[in-house]
């Protein structure tokens, strides 16, 4: 008879080599017999589970169109960029950053046949077509400046309708192809009236404003060789000749930031080496602007109006290098709004003589008697193009910006 002692340990055994009910019923885990080599060897694993044991294969999953048509592992990398996978992200998928995450999953796409060598990153050259095409706004512009300024009456009107309709087919022509052509290559988008309206503000709103604040436009005479007031062809011109600085500035930054992003090996990395470049180029497009008005102005003998010019200039670039690169929301906002701004400028010192709304003119007259008429328009596109400035320093520096076309196939 077993004593109560033996009732605690149920793993206790009532006889050599044998086992109680009890010890089967609540066996112990650590008297629990190893299976044998041979039976663990036979028995098959149970699948791990996919998201835990190979995240790398689940993201691949997510992105499956993305890794299918990629002909290198960069251009897998800007698409994850573009997706919002950042260098940080990629360290959950045990990467040190993006570049290697690509890496690996561009090595294990599953291929018909055999897998393509990495192609280098395409980069963009200079052709001839696009070269010659960004010249023609500045010759077109010169040559209808020089027919209006050599002609009076009704030819002088003839000469700069005709100036302008070729200016605007010339500028479209420009725009479609090369540096300064949209991604999907279709004309200028939803801001081109608006952008329009700047340039013609450039040409005509300083006289218009400046003879409005004086009670005009009527006051003037009309026998002037300006018409009712004051025109101002500058501008206009030195902004036309600036198309090839423009056009020659954005593929240099095309360029090497495609080379920076070829080089780089991680996203923080390759936006701390394009930003300087991105600076570098909005500089060197205002260089080049400011010496064509300062040449404009002497051949014209007018004034060069360097703040407006300038600020229109930088504004009109930064918008056409974002749109360039796919970001075209933000510069038909901002051209729309500065648009608008300088409208509603001069419609407040016309709406100012109905009676009782003279206060409505009280700001821009303040502007208009302390720095002139050209103050309006400096101010607007000047602030324009500091919002743009900073939008571009954090769009322009993303690797998905600067993604190499794909391959016709």
């Amino acid at each position: 008879m077993t004593g109560l002692g033996e009732l605690d340990r149920p793993e206790t055994p009532a006889g050599p080599g044998e086992w109680d009910a009890r010890s089967e019923r609540a066996p112990s885990p650590a008297a629990t017999p190893a299976p044998a080599p041979e039976a663990a060897a036979d028995r098959k694993p149970s699948a791990p589970r996919r998201g835990a044991a190979d995240p790398v294969k689940a993201l691949m999953h997510r992105h499956r169109e993305l890794c299918d048509r990629a002909v290198d592992p960069l251009e897998i990398a800007v698409g994850l960029e573009a997706h919002g996978i950042t260098d940080r992200t990629a360290a959950r998928f045990r990467h040190r950053d993006v570049f290697s995450l690509a890496e690996e999953m561009y090595a294990r796409v599953s291929r018909d046949g055999d897998a393509p060598p990495p192609a280098a990153p395409a980069t963009p050259r200079a052709r001839v077509d696009w070269a010659l095409l960004t010249l023609l706004p500045g010759t077109l512009c010169a040559a209808a400046v020089a027919a209006v300024h050599l002609t009076h009456g009704r030819s002088r009107l003839l000469a700069a309708a005709a100036g302008t309709l070729a200016l605007a087919l010339a500028l479209r022509a420009a725009l479609r192809r090369g540096p300064l052509s949209r991604p999907d290559r279709t004309a200028p988008g939803r801001a081109t009236t608006w952008t329009a309206w700047l340039v013609a503000y450039a040409v005509l709103g300083d006289g218009l404003l400046d003879s409005a604040v004086a009670g005009g436009p009527d006051g003037l005479p009309t026998g002037t060789a300006d018409g009712p007031w004051p025109l101002t062809a500058t501008p206009v011109l030195a902004l036309a000749l600036a198309c090839a600085p423009a056009a020659w500035t954005a593929h240099l930054f095309t360029v090497r930031a495609r080379r920076k992003l070829a080089a780089s090996r991680g996203l923080e990395d390759f936006a701390a080496a394009v930003r300087p470049l991105l600076l570098g180029a909005f500089a060197l497009f205002l260089g080049a602007l400011a010496a064509l008005l300062t040449l404009c102005a002497a051949v014209l003998g007018e004034p060069a109006g360097y703040a407006q010019a300038l600020t229109l200039g930088a504004l009109l670039f930064l918008a056409r290098l974002l749109t360039t690169h796919g970001f075209a929301y933000a510069p038909a906002v901002v051209i729309t709004a500065t648009a608008t701004i300088q409208a509603a400028a001069l419609a407040a010192v016309f709406i100012s003589r109905l009676p009782g709304c003279g206060f409505l003119a009280a700001p821009v007259e303040t502007l208009v008697t302390t720095w002139g008429a050209g103050s309006v328009p400096t101010l607007a596109c000047g602030a324009a193009a500091l919002a743009l400035l900073i939008h571009a320093t954090r769009k322009l520096t993303r690797a998905s910006a600067h993604a190499p076309p794909e391959p016709s196939r």
